[in-house]
């Protein structure tokens, strides 16, 4: 019996076998005229299928993961009680937050909204997926600027839960934040200091320290000691360098108990702390007007994020050239945020909203004609692009007869590159010899072909083998015996080969989100409720 503490649930240990597809790129809907070299990613389909898509070519690369996945509040679902409910969510989100985490990088992190309603739930999944030494904080934000009027509490805030692949480096590599005008207008400069504003603190501190139990005579012929239980902040000799450079405040008559100064010209930020309110990151109706100004007041997108908000979470967990990838991306605000903050970006969205909202949203940031959000504050002029993707078909399909067969969408070259995929080799094509279609380890290779095989078709690739090499071959059909004629060459027969690796015929694993009944009165308590 296991001492492990976990959460558990219906459903839970059952295997999510997850089929490995292509992305392949809409050229008509990619925007990389201005930036042909661009490497942000818009990918429509269903993100648990993208995320498996991304995993080997951008494992450890991802810096920041932002996702603001659906909250499983009691309307989500159309088809599930209560208990299938919260055991379906789960089970959704479980392996989704598996190849996020293995997304990130040695110093990033995952920025996860959720609210009251799965908020304990995703906490110990959490835990339990990324190791609870992992956890970093649960930043409050406030929602809201007024309750709603129809609740019996309203709910005032969401939670944005924060986990680090290593905290340690997460520390040392995090930002801090700028000072907010209300904390600036604390600077002063009554003594008309060449350095600027600044702002005097405590110079004493707790404990006792023999030698920093000096005495202090002011300016103005004043005498202190620490009070009782303090010290002074500094060594004697420190004390008297600051005074000398003018770091000392003793008040307008030089009579003042000692206090450090601290120039607004020299601060180098704020430590993040858990309590976000509106005023500083926006608010929920912020978010409804900015996607109403890109989009129109007919095509509002429920429940987006204000550009603030994404703002400070990229600000704190990246720098500029990092990427942060949204597998939720709703109506791109990531996206878009991360552009003009001049990140590299991956968004993943599954609706039409990749169509309606994602990319319409994008190629307005890029043409310069997004003129809200943080675009005034980041200075933002317009520029980049990014490459649209579509996930491919599902590989094997059935005949009229229920026998499984390659997908007739698929040209040679997808079925070589999807093959590859499957079999954990890597698509890429030798310029001399055909049959070095893609690579494993150690000298090893796939080669992926149509064609019937014979003994003399081998015998011509075997001419020009190494000793030491080894190949694959996955063909439609070969002469009897063959699989067993060749000591350096395995010939396996497609869609066998394939079919005991992967859930084939599943076009999605999308949590089937619905959306919310509207009141009917909630144009006319717009203001209340947010």
């Amino acid at each position: 019996m296991s001492n492990k503490l976990e959460l558990t649930w219906y459903g839970k240990d059952e295997p999510i076998i997850i089929e490995p597809r292509l992305l392949i790129e809409n050229t008509i809907l990619s925007n990389c005229e201005a930036d042909s070299d661009t490497e942000n990613i818009l990918i429509h389909g269903d993100n648990l299928l993208a995320l498996k898509a991304l995993e080997r070519k951008f494992a450890g690369q991802v810096k920041c993961v932002y996702i603001d996945p659906p909250y499983n509040t009691g309307y989500a679902f159309s088809q599930y009680d209560d208990n299938l409910e919260h055991s379906e969510w789960l089970n959704l989100m479980r392996p989704r937050l598996s190849i996020l985490w293995n997304l990130l990088s040695d110093d990033g992190s995952i920025w996860i909204s959720i609210d009251d309603d799965e908020q304990a739930y995703l906490k110990v999944l959490c835990d339990e997926v990324f190791g609870r030494n992992s956890f970093v904080a649960s930043m409050v934000w406030q929602k809201r600027t007024s309750p709603d009027m129809r609740a019996v509490i309203s709910d005032g805030h969401d939670f944005i839960l924060t986990y680090a692949k290593n905290r340690e480096r997460f520390k040392d590599t995090r930002n801090k934040l700028q000072l907010s005008e209300d904390q600036a207008q604390n600077y002063k400069n009554p003594d008309n200091d060449s350095r600027g504003p600044w702002t005097s603190a405590d110079y004493t501190a707790q404990g006792f320290r023999p030698n920093q139990m000096y005495e202090i005579t002011t300016p103005g012929g004043a005498v202190f000691t620490p009070p009782e239980g303090k010290c002074w902040k500094n060594i004697e000799s420190i004390f008297s360098q600051q005074v000398a450079e003018n770091r000392i405040w003793f008040g307008t008559d030089g009579c003042g108990m000692p206090r450090r100064k601290t120039f607004l010209s020299e601060h180098e930020g704020v430590i993040p702390w858990t309590w976000w309110t509106n005023k500083e990151v926006g608010h929920n109706q912020e978010a409804k007007k900015e996607v109403i100004s890109l989009f129109g007041a007919s095509n509002v997108f429920d429940t987006p994020k204000p550009e603030r908000l994404i703002h400070r979470i990229i600000h704190i967990a990246s720098n500029p050239g990092d990427l942060v990838l949204d597998s939720f991306l709703g109506s791109g605000t990531t996206a878009a945020v991360a552009h003009k903050m001049r990140r590299k970006w991956i968004g993943i969205e599954m609706g039409d909203h990749a169509y309606t909202h994602c990319k319409v949203r994008l190629d307005k940031v890029i043409s310069g004609e997004d003129k809200g959000g943080i675009t005034k504050a980041v200075n933002w002029q317009g520029g980049g692009g990014y490459r649209f993707f579509e996930l491919a078909p599902t590989l094997i399909n059935t005949d009229p007869f229920g026998e499984p067969v390659i997908n007739a969408e698929y040209s040679a070259e997808m079925l070589a590159a999807a093959t590859a995929l499957h079999e954990g080799f890597t698509y890429q094509p030798d310029n001399c010899l055909f049959w070095k279609q893609s690579f494993g380890n150690e000298k090893s290779y796939l080669f992926v072909t149509t064609r019937h095989l014979n003994s003399t078709y081998l015998d011509s690739i075997k001419d020009t083998m190494e000793d030491d090499e080894y190949l694959i071959i996955a063909c439609c059909s070969f002469d009897a015996g063959l699989d067993k004629s060749y000591e350096h060459i395995t010939v396996k027969k497609l869609p066998q080969m394939l079919l005991n690796r992967c859930e084939f015929g599943k076009s999605d694993y999308n949590l089937n989100i619905v959306h919310p009944p509207m009141y009917k009165d909630d144009e006319e308590e717009a203001d209340c409720d947010e």
